[in-house]
């Protein structure tokens, strides 16, 4: 298996594996209280700047003005949002998907989505867009977790289905 069909595999059920996650986001926001459609919280319909822009577009934000010294536009934020959600997710399945056929251990599998999970708690506190892991309650760190543990099973299981 080539590392280009291996990653394009992870890809692919790193696909499934965001969608799958988002539905269980979704499905919360609407027990809790939320009436707008799926396609339309799922595209972040509404953002119109990136005040109040959630964490992916404020990193596409940050590696915009990183690269061009200058802010996006503010127009951008909605598009911004899903480009840099939708493609952290596709990473890690590429990532996943190279690494599969060489995980020996079977739980090894177990361990990708508190990967993905905690290098969030990492790497966005860094950037100014979290705040540290310990200063998130426990309710809202299970929130989060158990939803990458959705999307960690669907992409591995995908994956595991393919092999």
């Amino acid at each position: 298996m080539s590392l280009v069909r291996n990653a394009a595999r992870g890809v692919l059920a790193a696909g499934a594996g965001t969608l799958a996650m988002d539905l269980l986001w979704y499905a919360r926001y609407r027990r809790g209280g939320g009436t707008g459609s799926f396609w339309g919280w799922e595209t972040a319909a509404g953002v119109k700047s990136y005040d109040k822009a959630a964490a992916p577009a404020q990193v596409g934000r940050k590696a915009y003005k990183a690269l061009t010294g200058d802010d996006p536009p503010p127009d951008t934020a909605r598009l911004m949002t899903n480009a840099v959600h939708w493609s952290t997710g596709m990473q890690w399945g590429a990532v996943y998907g190279i690494a599969a056929p060489h995980l020996k251990q079977p739980w090894a599998a177990l361990a990708f989505a508190p990967v993905v999970w905690g290098s969030s708690y990492v790497i966005l506190p860094a950037l100014g867009v979290y705040k540290p892991i310990w200063k998130y309650d426990a309710k809202t760190l299970w929130q989060d977790f158990s939803a990458h543990l959705v999307y960690g099973s669907v992409t591995t299981g995908i994956v595991a289905l393919e092999r």
